[in-house]
């Protein structure tokens, strides 16, 4: 394993993060859900993603990930969560206010069975809620010791720059991690996130870099979704759906042609393209199976080529 700073942050992250989203809490039996977080730490993997809404019910997760991570050494690794989302159906049960903000780092530090996540992000902009509420609300998280560091997640580039512009003006401690989803088949963030986080020091976390799983090379236009896939689970399906058309899986097979001619297996390719990038502190991936979490570490200080990345940019014309 290898490791990167986030950002201008001290502290180090390995390349590769292990997430629970669609995983952990809902479709992995707890066991091998267990094995394959197991199996990360052991090959290296010291960054562990979570999120109060992940699982079936609320802090599911997190009670999952707390439990498989209790016979590590808190300090031997970095576990993160976040809030936005709903976690009932009254007023303040959501968003990025005040007071849903300390409600549930309490208790997803309760669910996680410790004193303090590394990471904790705003699980998605709120304009509903005054940045200087919601900057001084997770300052005030670091003086206390609950988090160390505070990060975002799917925020446009406005809303970032405005808010380290702030966080500077006020003297708060500065947004230090941005976790946007990024992939092959999704490079929205390449034009003003990725450099505005570079010139601000904050560290991308980069989510879906397997584009759920599309990027395994697991499916393929005009065949059926194999049994067990993410794309036959009640759970999962729709969030793998938008990504089975033809134009997509066309331009999946061709990727595959490209990772078997530089000698790789595609997910190995679509991991360290997403790693070239000098801005990406981590990749985030999901795993059902430990085989699985073996397989992407295979990306790990892979280098791509000038040709090899060529013909990247060749297979995914249209």
């Amino acid at each position: 394993m290898q490791y990167r700073r986030l950002g201008r942050a001290g502290i180090q992250v390995s390349e590769l993060a292990l997430g629970s989203w669609l995983t952990y809490g809902t479709t992995t039996e707890r066991d091998v859900a267990e094995q394959c977080v197991h199996t990360a730490y052991e090959l290296g993997i010291n960054h562990f993603d979570c999120a109060n809404v992940y699982g079936a019910v609320p802090h599911a997760a997190e009670s999952f990930l707390g439990k498989a991570l209790k016979p590590f050494d808190r300090t031997s690794y970095v576990l993160t969560t976040k809030a936005f989302w709903p976690v009932g159906d009254r007023p303040n049960q959501a968003g990025l206010s005040r007071k849903h903000l300390r409600e549930q780092i309490e208790k997803s530090l309760r669910a996680l069975a410790t004193d303090y996540v590394d990471i904790f992000y705003c699980h998605r902009f709120d304009p509903q809620v005054e940045l200087e509420e919601i900057l001084t609300t997770l300052d005030a998280f670091i003086r206390e010791g609950k988090i160390l560091y505070s990060g975002v997640s799917e925020w446009q580039a406005a809303h970032i720059a405005e808010a380290a512009q702030l966080a500077e003006h006020w003297r708060l401690h500065p947004i230090r991690a941005s976790q946007p989803a990024y992939n092959l088949l999704h490079r929205a963030i390449e034009p003003e996130i990725l450099p505005l986080c570079e010139r601000l020091g904050i560290g991308v976390v980069a989510f879906s870099p397997l584009a759920q799983g599309v990027l395994s090379g697991k499916y393929h236009w005009g065949t059926v979704p194999p049994a067990g896939s993410r794309a036959t689970h009640p759970d999962t399906a729709h969030f793998v759906a938008r990504h089975l058309t033809e134009a997509t899986l066309r331009r999946v097979d061709r990727l595959g042609q490209v990772a078997r001619a530089a000698g790789m297996e595609l997910p190995q390719l679509a991991l360290a393209w997403v790693l070239r990038q000098p801005g990406v502190s981590s990749a985030l991936i999901g795993a059902s199976r430990p085989e699985q979490v073996k397989a992407n570490v295979a990306a790990v200080g892979a280098t791509l080529s000038p040709e090899v990345l060529a013909a990247v940019d060749q297979a995914l014309l249209p």
